[in-house]
């Protein structure tokens, strides 16, 4: 089978296409022809170096693709089944806990950036009905982190506020469940054409981060001077001053990314002043992707996937990623 694997010490550079032999599965497992994968920023960081993995790791968290063989004992899945990833094969349902988080693909263990993988049957679910390959594979991490967010940690209600930051994968998730949840949604960037593409997904008010610094108090304003109820947080230490000022008294932030360095000054008196909560979150159980993919399927929403690159390009995939010109999704196929 082909695969995609990274070289010590990482780096794009580093990323090759090779042949390894076709992997069997074990008893509780399923082998998986992988049809295609999804690039997220905890992959570029993995693919650069960031987070340290042994030589020849195979990359990538996300995966959809077609039970080809049943190992032993496995009742879950049956051959022909299509099937998705998951973050964290070991996280059923239930609260975060360190056990459960420790076997993230293409991370702690080999990845779906191959055209075949051996997984244990109970660390998939199924795809959306009706989705291809290449939409289901942009779920199990972007969306899942957006739906946790928004209806495990927090759980938005009709007519509730809800701020997204940026273009990227979660963000534009966030968006369409906040809408298909009859939330009201204000997001930011810094590109006024991606702007209008927001607005054409559903976006009730755009700010332009860049023209509006104060992008908070804005969001104040565009609610009346009442706050948002829902901050998805992305940018880490250099917005998080600013998702504080936009929520109201006992509202909720998401923080997700740390996409302005890993730590910084946080106002803590208006934190606690407001009665803000914030929730740390690493995408979710099998459980609550179940979840959210029952509620796709009733809402219809689909994904945005702003482009294709085929395996044999992956560090093509993550210098496109970089450059930060995608909005959406960009999908690997297989």
């Amino acid at each position: 089978m082909k695969v995609a694997s990274l070289k010590k010490p990482g780096g794009l550079q580093n990323i090759q296409i090779e042949t390894r032999d076709d992997p069997k599965p074990k008893a509780g497992e399923v082998l998986v022809r992988v049809k295609a994968s999804s690039l997220n920023y905890h992959d570029f960081v993995v693919a650069q170096g960031g987070i340290p993995t042994p030589d020849g790791r195979i990359l990538m968290s996300d995966g959809a693709g077609e039970v080809v063989e049943v190992g032993e004992g496995v009742t879950r899945f049956k051959k022909g089944d299509k099937v998705l990833s998951t973050f964290f094969p070991g996280w059923r349902d239930g609260p975060p806990e360190l056990d459960k988080m420790l076997a993230v693909p293409g991370d702690r263990i080999d990845g779906f950036s191959a055209e075949l993988v051996a997984a244990p049957a109970e660390g998939l679910t199924r795809m959306p009905e009706g989705w291809s390959f290449a939409e289901a594979a942009t779920l199990p991490c972007a969306a899942l982190t957006a739906w946790r967010g928004l209806m495990v940690e927090n759980s938005i209600q009709p007519g509730d506020w809800v701020l997204t930051q940026g273009t990227g994968g979660v963000s534009i998730f966030a968006l369409q469940f906040a809408k298909a949840a009859g939330a009201r949604v204000i997001s930011t960037s810094s590109s006024q054409e991606k702007l209008d593409k927001l607005k054409e997904l559903g976006a009730d008010y755009v700010i332009n981060y860049k023209e509006t610094p104060n992008w908070g108090a804005k969001a104040k304003e565009i609610t009346s001077g009442r706050g948002v109820d829902e901050v998805i947080e992305i940018g880490g230490p250099g917005t998080m001053a600013q998702s504080i000022a936009a929520c109201r008294i006992g509202g909720h932030i998401s923080l997700i990314g740390v996409l302005t360095g890993i730590s910084g000054e946080v106002p803590t008196a208006a934190l606690f002043s407001s009665n803000i909560t914030v929730s740390g979150i690493t995408v979710g159980s099998r459980q609550s992707q179940e979840d959210m993919i029952a509620a796709i399927e009733s809402s219809g929403i689909k994904p945005v996937i702003s482009d294709h690159f085929p395996l044999e390009k992956l560090a093509d995939a993550f210098a496109h990623q970089a450059s930060q010109k995608h909005f959406g999704k960009i999908v690997v196929d297989i």
